[in-house]
């Protein structure tokens, strides 16, 4: 049943799927360009879930010494092969293994992590960066460098067109960041409501209420949840690098008109790594008519 349970949490991505994920140029360049500037000459790397394993083959463009650690048997498979087609081989080690509980037995310089997931939900990478930073803590004192360093979550009112043809069907959406939004209408601007920072204490829930001007009229009948990787904070270069996944859109509970000078209100609560049906059903919103004058802060 455990297994079953991971299957449709995320867990076990078919190398099928993994097509998609080579695919994404702008996700494949900008961990690039956060390795290349992160890793040194000559040092040492783990990479936590590696899948076909192409972080790892990034990552080994300058380091001497890779782990690449991936529980799924038929991938770890596959990023062995593809990792010695690609002549990393003798400096990047594959262990299939359970990225939760696996630890290299030497001190690394940089590890990398990419189980994301708009919102957080379905994959663990919450869960697996808390279990190694503090097993790695434990046995070797000073955390490495994290990539990404952080990720930035929001959720954002909009109207979204759930007509599919003539069939009515508010379904969750996935959209690309840089693809057209021709369903979608602002109704107002963007509302974080958590900043997570890899190498600080991470949450173990999000638990938020929060409220946000309507700039545009229509139909408040969705919400926009909107994920900001920062893979790689470099302020020698005064820059950084960074990568959205997909944009995720959840109908609301209800249907609410809004006009330009309401307030959206949204309350949300839900554990990371978790089912998106698990965030959708906890998901309230409400709208306060005619209140945009007043002081909307953020709560949460």
């Amino acid at each position: 049943m455990a297994d079953v349970a991971d299957r449709d949490l995320g867990q076990y991505i078919p190398l099928h799927y993994h097509y998609q994920m080579l695919l994404d140029r702008v996700r494949v360049d900008g961990f690039a360009q956060a390795l290349d500037a992160c890793v040194p000459e000559g040092g040492r790397v783990l990479e936590l879930g590696g899948g076909t394993g192409v972080l790892s083959f990034l990552a080994a463009r300058r380091a001497a010494k890779v782990w690449c650690v991936e529980r799924n048997g038929e991938l770890a498979r596959a990023a062995e092969q593809l990792l010695a087609r690609n002549n990393v081989a003798s400096r990047v080690e594959v262990v299939h293994a359970d990225a939760r509980e696996y630890l290299p037995l030497e001190p690394v310089d940089v590890v990398v992590c990419e189980m994301l997931h708009v919102a957080l939900v379905r994959e663990k990478q919450l869960e697996v960066i808390a279990s190694f930073k503090e097993r790695y803590a434990r046995r070797f004192g000073t955390l490495p460098r994290f990539v990404p360093e952080a990720t930035i979550l929001a959720v954002q009112p909009v109207q979204c067109d759930f007509d599919f043809g003539g069939y009515d069907a508010p379904v969750p959406i996935f959209v690309d960041p840089l693809g057209p939004q021709d369903r979608i209408t602002e109704l107002a601007a963007p509302l974080v409501y958590s900043t997570i920072e890899y190498d600080r204490t991470l949450p173990r829930r999000f638990d938020w209420r929060g409220t946000a001007a309507v700039t545009t009229a229509g139909a408040f009948n969705a919400l926009r949840f909107v994920t900001k990787n920062l893979l790689a904070v470099l302020p020698d270069q005064g820059r950084g690098v960074s990568w959205h996944n997909q944009y995720l859109i959840l109908p609301t509970p209800e249907v609410i008109p809004v006009a330009v000078g309401d307030a959206a209100h949204v309350a949300l609560a839900y554990e990371p790594g978790g089912s998106i049906a698990s965030l959708a059903n906890q998901l309230t919103t409400a709208v306060t008519r005619g209140a945009a004058g007043h002081d909307l802060a953020l709560a949460g």
